[in-house]
Protein backbone atom coordinates (compact mmCIF):
# COMPACT_ATOMS: atom_id res chain seq x y z
CA UNK A 1 0.00 0.00 0.00
CA UNK A 2 2.96 2.46 0.80
CA UNK A 3 4.43 1.70 -2.76
CA UNK A 4 0.74 2.70 -4.22
CA UNK A 5 0.84 5.65 -2.26
CA UNK A 6 4.15 6.72 -3.19
CA UNK A 7 3.57 6.62 -6.76
CA UNK A 8 -0.03 8.14 -6.48
CA UNK A 9 1.64 11.16 -4.84
CA UNK A 10 4.14 11.56 -7.04
CA UNK A 11 0.94 11.56 -9.98
CA UNK A 12 -1.09 13.82 -7.77
CA UNK A 13 1.74 16.67 -7.51
CA UNK A 14 2.13 16.30 -11.50
CA UNK A 15 -1.50 16.16 -12.19
CA UNK A 16 -2.03 19.05 -9.55
CA UNK A 17 0.87 21.27 -11.41
CA UNK A 18 2.68 21.74 -8.36
CA UNK A 19 5.98 23.34 -8.68
CA UNK A 20 9.27 23.37 -6.97
CA UNK A 21 8.85 25.53 -3.89
CA UNK A 22 5.63 24.71 -3.57
CA UNK A 23 3.29 24.12 -0.12
CA UNK A 24 2.07 20.53 -0.45
CA UNK A 25 -1.45 20.07 1.11
CA UNK A 26 -1.91 19.08 4.62
CA UNK A 27 -1.73 15.53 5.69
CA UNK A 28 -5.59 14.82 6.54
CA UNK A 29 -6.14 16.53 2.94
CA UNK A 30 -3.70 13.83 0.85
CA UNK A 31 -4.57 11.06 2.83
CA UNK A 32 -8.44 11.99 1.56
CA UNK A 33 -7.40 12.98 -1.98
CA UNK A 34 -5.64 9.27 -2.19
CA UNK A 35 -7.81 7.36 -0.56
CA UNK A 36 -5.19 5.71 2.09
CA UNK A 37 -4.70 6.22 5.82
CA UNK A 38 -2.53 8.77 7.44
CA UNK A 39 -0.28 5.98 8.34
CA UNK A 40 0.14 4.68 4.83
CA UNK A 41 0.62 8.49 3.73
CA UNK A 42 3.20 9.28 6.41
CA UNK A 43 5.51 6.43 5.68
CA UNK A 44 5.00 7.49 1.21
CA UNK A 45 6.12 11.15 2.27
CA UNK A 46 8.86 9.93 4.71
CA UNK A 47 10.19 7.95 1.73
CA UNK A 48 9.52 10.85 -0.96
CA UNK A 49 11.22 13.27 1.79
CA UNK A 50 14.70 10.36 1.78
CA UNK A 51 14.69 11.23 -2.08
CA UNK A 52 14.99 14.82 -1.47
CA UNK A 53 11.56 15.36 -3.22
CA UNK A 54 9.89 16.67 -0.45
CA UNK A 55 11.11 18.83 3.03
CA UNK A 56 9.39 20.03 5.46
CA UNK A 57 10.08 23.82 6.53
CA UNK A 58 9.52 25.96 9.84
CA UNK A 59 6.26 28.22 9.00
CA UNK A 60 5.48 27.23 5.77
CA UNK A 61 5.03 23.22 6.26
CA UNK A 62 6.36 20.17 3.89
CA UNK A 63 7.46 21.78 0.54
CA UNK A 64 7.97 20.38 -3.13
CA UNK A 65 11.90 20.43 -3.27
CA UNK A 66 14.03 19.33 -6.25
CA UNK A 67 16.25 16.04 -5.77
CA UNK A 68 19.17 15.75 -6.24
CA UNK A 69 19.25 13.02 -9.10
CA UNK A 70 22.27 11.32 -8.19
CA UNK A 71 22.94 10.85 -4.42
CA UNK A 72 20.71 7.64 -4.67
CA UNK A 73 23.18 6.16 -6.78
CA UNK A 74 26.39 7.34 -5.47
CA UNK A 75 25.20 5.64 -2.13
CA UNK A 76 25.25 2.65 -3.83
CA UNK A 77 28.16 2.04 -6.02
CA UNK A 78 30.19 -0.08 -4.09
CA UNK A 79 31.78 -2.35 -6.60
CA UNK A 80 32.51 -4.79 -4.00
CA UNK A 81 28.72 -4.94 -3.33
CA UNK A 82 27.85 -5.55 -7.01
CA UNK A 83 27.36 -8.67 -9.64
CA UNK A 84 30.15 -8.74 -11.91
CA UNK A 85 27.71 -8.25 -14.74
CA UNK A 86 26.13 -5.13 -13.26
CA UNK A 87 30.14 -4.26 -13.19
CA UNK A 88 30.15 -5.00 -16.81
CA UNK A 89 27.03 -3.09 -17.43
CA UNK A 90 28.47 -0.03 -15.71
CA UNK A 91 31.72 -0.14 -17.25
CA UNK A 92 30.11 -0.34 -20.72
CA UNK A 93 28.39 3.05 -19.52
CA UNK A 94 31.51 4.74 -19.47
CA UNK A 95 32.69 3.64 -23.00
CA UNK A 96 28.93 5.07 -24.05
CA UNK A 97 29.44 8.29 -22.37
CA UNK A 98 33.57 9.11 -23.86
CA UNK A 99 32.03 8.42 -27.19
CA UNK A 100 29.96 10.94 -27.40
CA UNK A 101 32.06 13.63 -25.50
CA UNK A 102 33.14 14.95 -29.07
CA UNK A 103 30.38 17.43 -29.89
CA UNK A 104 30.88 19.40 -26.38
CA UNK A 105 34.57 19.25 -26.48
CA UNK A 106 34.97 20.65 -30.09
CA UNK A 107 32.80 23.75 -28.12
CA UNK A 108 33.65 24.25 -25.09
CA UNK A 109 37.58 23.17 -25.02
CA UNK A 110 40.00 26.27 -23.80
CA UNK A 111 43.84 27.07 -24.38
CA UNK A 112 43.84 26.20 -20.21
CA UNK A 113 42.24 22.41 -20.79
CA UNK A 114 44.93 21.96 -23.50
CA UNK A 115 47.61 23.11 -21.30
CA UNK A 116 46.42 20.76 -18.73
CA UNK A 117 46.34 17.76 -20.84
CA UNK A 118 49.79 18.66 -22.29
CA UNK A 119 51.03 18.51 -18.64
CA UNK A 120 49.49 15.16 -18.55
CA UNK A 121 51.57 13.84 -21.82
CA UNK A 122 54.23 15.19 -20.17
CA UNK A 123 53.89 13.06 -17.19
CA UNK A 124 53.21 9.71 -18.91
CA UNK A 125 55.84 9.95 -20.81
CA UNK A 126 58.19 10.02 -17.79
CA UNK A 127 56.07 7.97 -15.95
CA UNK A 128 58.29 5.09 -14.35
CA UNK A 129 55.32 2.34 -13.57
CA UNK A 130 52.14 0.85 -14.73
CA UNK A 131 50.38 2.50 -11.61
CA UNK A 132 51.20 6.13 -12.77
CA UNK A 133 50.15 5.68 -15.82
CA UNK A 134 46.62 4.00 -14.53
CA UNK A 135 46.46 7.23 -12.29
CA UNK A 136 47.41 9.01 -15.16
CA UNK A 137 45.01 7.87 -17.79
CA UNK A 138 41.93 8.16 -14.86
CA UNK A 139 43.81 11.70 -14.67
CA UNK A 140 43.35 12.21 -18.83
CA UNK A 141 40.36 11.10 -19.05
CA UNK A 142 38.82 12.91 -16.17
CA UNK A 143 39.86 15.95 -17.67
CA UNK A 144 37.79 15.28 -20.93
CA UNK A 145 35.11 15.33 -18.51
CA UNK A 146 36.48 18.60 -16.83
CA UNK A 147 36.12 20.01 -20.49
CA UNK A 148 32.36 19.52 -20.78
CA UNK A 149 31.97 22.23 -18.25
CA UNK A 150 28.64 19.76 -17.32
CA UNK A 151 28.41 19.46 -13.34
CA UNK A 152 26.35 16.28 -13.76
CA UNK A 153 28.28 14.22 -15.62
CA UNK A 154 31.13 15.15 -14.05
CA UNK A 155 30.30 14.37 -10.90
CA UNK A 156 28.51 10.91 -12.89
CA UNK A 157 32.30 10.40 -14.23
CA UNK A 158 33.21 10.44 -10.51
CA UNK A 159 30.95 8.15 -9.07
CA UNK A 160 31.92 5.57 -11.67
CA UNK A 161 35.46 5.89 -11.01
CA UNK A 162 35.81 2.87 -8.74
CA UNK A 163 33.49 0.89 -11.45
CA UNK A 164 36.51 2.31 -13.99
CA UNK A 165 38.51 -0.34 -12.52
CA UNK A 166 36.56 -3.21 -13.37
CA UNK A 167 37.92 -3.36 -17.25
CA UNK A 168 41.86 -3.86 -15.54
CA UNK A 169 40.59 -6.41 -13.06
CA UNK A 170 38.76 -8.34 -15.39
CA UNK A 171 41.78 -8.19 -18.29
CA UNK A 172 43.88 -9.36 -15.55
CA UNK A 173 41.41 -12.14 -14.62
CA UNK A 174 41.22 -13.67 -18.43
CA UNK A 175 44.99 -13.19 -18.37
CA UNK A 176 44.95 -10.85 -21.01
CA UNK A 177 47.64 -7.75 -20.52
CA UNK A 178 46.57 -4.30 -21.55
CA UNK A 179 48.43 -3.78 -25.24
CA UNK A 180 49.11 -0.06 -26.38
CA UNK A 181 45.69 1.46 -28.03
CA UNK A 182 45.67 2.36 -31.38
CA UNK A 183 45.03 5.83 -30.69
CA UNK A 184 46.90 7.05 -27.62
CA UNK A 185 46.09 9.88 -25.61
CA UNK A 186 48.22 12.23 -27.62
CA UNK A 187 46.27 11.13 -31.43
CA UNK A 188 43.64 12.42 -29.11
CA UNK A 189 44.64 15.57 -28.34
CA UNK A 190 46.03 15.98 -31.80
CA UNK A 191 42.50 15.41 -33.08
CA UNK A 192 40.75 17.81 -30.94
CA UNK A 193 43.35 20.41 -31.80
CA UNK A 194 42.95 19.67 -35.45
CA UNK A 195 39.71 17.37 -36.24
CA UNK A 196 36.55 17.38 -35.84
CA UNK A 197 33.52 15.67 -33.61
CA UNK A 198 33.39 12.65 -35.99
CA UNK A 199 36.90 12.22 -36.17
CA UNK A 200 37.49 12.38 -32.01
CA UNK A 201 34.13 9.79 -32.30
CA UNK A 202 36.12 7.03 -34.05
CA UNK A 203 39.32 8.05 -32.73
CA UNK A 204 37.85 6.97 -29.26
CA UNK A 205 36.14 3.81 -30.57
CA UNK A 206 39.95 2.69 -31.24
CA UNK A 207 41.46 3.93 -27.91
CA UNK A 208 38.89 1.68 -26.57
CA UNK A 209 39.02 -1.09 -28.88
CA UNK A 210 40.21 -3.51 -26.79
CA UNK A 211 38.27 -2.68 -23.83
CA UNK A 212 35.43 -3.77 -26.13
CA UNK A 213 36.88 -6.59 -27.34
CA UNK A 214 36.62 -7.49 -24.14
CA UNK A 215 33.16 -7.20 -22.94
CA UNK A 216 32.09 -8.53 -26.49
Amino acid sequence: MTDQAEEQLRDYFVNRGFKIGDTLPKEAELAEALGVSRSVLREALSRLRMLGMIDVRKRRGTILTEPDVLSGMSRILEPKLLSKQTLKRLFEVRLMLEMGLGEFLYSRITERHFHKLEDILEEEAHAGSKAELVELDIKFHSTLYEITGNPVIIRFQRMLQPIFQYGLDYRAEIHKPGKPPKVTHRDLVNILKNGDAAAFREAMRQHFELHFQLLS
